[in-house]
């Protein structure tokens, strides 16, 4: 049986070792190709846990009149924001009060493979009515999150279409400076369905379109020219901290405020904008790492599970909407109101110039990265509405294998990798690695260095070149965080050999 129809007999994909107790699991990584197990370190249960999280369905008020009922963390959306210090131990216990066994991933952190939470690297999973306990010491420092990871397929009630998204901020050693307080603003869509698709816009990114990679899909349409599209998830609902545009509490602020603000797009396949009518928005971290060089920009763009945080300046007095670019997705929530002290009146929209969006300004510049010990090239290709009318994603020719879930890549402890991504589709895939950084070297030919991510938005036919380092041994993914592209082929495993 191939990967896709299991998924599709079995609704929800989950491995036939999920139904068991999470103390009968075991660890799976491999030695040079083949499979071993390894028993997790024994666990305290007497000490209390710093945080419980419950999995389980809620109610959320999200506008007037408007209730959804979605698989929420302790019965709300967001989930509740995490502090944890960095490089203290912390406990979590997870209780799994659905009928699905569960993942819970938490997105950005460097921990071990037996608490990342992701089946394809050998995470135990969360069994249906059990509860897990999770040891681990929270690094690095910054804005992380955590959310689901189990497959949807065509479920869209399952993975990241649910309400299983949270935020976490860990926090420095050292605290930054030049601000007076901070917001954190969950960018996230409810009630998704499904559509035929179309191409996806990626004009708001600087670079140009590179002819070898579109005469890819080009070719690959002429082959098949009546082949349709394949399905695409659109959404009806849209809210910033489970709220829809005017319906939340506005942010207040004062004259001469700084605010920090951390904003997370917690969306399953939206790329989000968010835009703040006069102001500017300073961007001074990117997936929880400073970035070397922060600029002032008046738009953020930001893939899904990408994480910026940025500080306001208020000098603009007024009632504001601050919200995306896309009127539709503004009007159906996808906003947030802003109100200066004492001001009254209708909160004003003013959309800004068009602006196109470049990692490489928040990057040193005239800097050489070192050299990387191997070059991994991949290359990201779509078959159009292959597989029971969705389309299916290839790395270097192969879709992911969920029933053998093989490692494509073999590393070395230590070395310094560098991944070439071709993009061979009009896609934009937001690339993501998991319990690992990654160090932006190279995008639509411009070269960078010092900007640290573990999210990195690569455009229709552009190509991008990114360096990690081996230093977080054990099976570890790689992936488009799109929940429809991973969910039908476009995952690969690293495992170190």
């Amino acid at each position: 049986m191939d990967r896709r129809k299991f998924i599709w007999s079995a609704g929800l994909v989950l491995p036939i070792a999920s139904a068991l107790p999470a103390s009968t699991l075991s660890l799976v990584t491999t030695k040079n190709g083949a499979a071993i197990n390894e028993p997790e370190p024994a666990i305290d249960h007497q000490q209390k846990a710093d945080y419980t999280i419950r999995i389980g369905t809620g109610l959320v008020e999200v506008g007037p009149q408007h209730i959804i009922s979605i698989i929420t963390y302790n019965g709300q959306f967001p989930g509740p924001l995490l502090h944890f210090k960095e490089g203290q131990q912390t406990i979590v216990d997870i209780h799994n009060d659905t009928d699905s066994a569960e993942q819970f991933h938490w997105h950005g952190q460097f921990i071990p493979v037996s608490v990342d939470g992701s089946a394809e690297e050998g995470t135990p999973y969360i069994p249906a009515h059990g509860m897990r306990r999770e040891v681990f010491t929270p690094k690095p420092a910054g804005l992380r999150f955590y959310h689901t990871h189990t497959i949807a397929g065509a479920n869209l009630n399952a993975g990241q279409y649910s309400g299983q998204v949270g935020p976490v901020y860990i926090e420095p050693k050292v605290k930054p400076t030049g601000y007076d307080r901070e917001e954190f603003l969950m960018l996230k869509e409810f009630e998704p369905y499904f559509m035929k698709g179309g191409d996806m816009a990626s004009d708001f990114l600087s670079g140009p379109v590179i002819p070898k990679l579109k005469a890819i899909q080009d070719n690959a349409e002429k082959a098949a020219p009546n082949k349709p599209k394949g399905y695409e998830v659109g959404y009806k609902v849209f809210t910033i901290n489970g709220k829809q545009l005017g319906h939340g509490e506005p942010i207040e602020v004062k004259y001469g405020e700084r605010i920090l603000f951390h904003v997370v797009n917690g969306s399953a396949s939206e790329i989000r904008s968010l835009a703040l009518p006069g102001h500017t928005f300073k961007v001074i971290a990117m997936d929880g790492f400073p970035v070397p060089n922060p600029a002032e920009v008046p738009v953020l763009w930001l893939g899904t599970a990408e994480r910026i945080s940025a500080i306001v300046e208020m000098k603009h007095p007024g009632s504001w909407i601050m919200g995306d670019l896309a009127d539709d997705d503004r009007g159906n929530g996808m906003g947030t109101i802003v109100q200066y002290h004492g001001q009254k009146g209708k909160p004003q929209w003013v959309k800004p110039k068009p602006y196109l969006w470049d990692y490489t300004i928040f990057g040193k510049h005239n800097t050489k990265v070192p050299q990387p010990d191997e070059v991994i090239k991949m290359v990201f290709e779509k078959q159009q509405a292959a597989d029971k009318g969705f389309n299916r994603w290839t790395i270097n020719g192969v879709a992911f294998n969920m029933m053998n879930m093989k490692p494509m890549f073999h590393l070395k402890k230590g070395k310094r990798y560098r991944l070439q991504l071709l993009n061979a589709s009009d896609d934009i895939h937001p690339m993501h690695l998991h319990r690992h950084s990654f160090e932006l070297t190279k995008i639509c030919g411009k070269h960078t260095a010092g900007i640290m991510k573990d999210v990195a938005m690569l455009g229709g036919f552009q190509e991008m070149e990114i360096d990690f380092v081996a230093n977080n041994p054990g099976l570890t993914l790689f992936h488009c965080h799109m929940q429809l592209h991973m969910d039908f082929g476009f995952m690969a495993l690293f495992d170190y050999v």
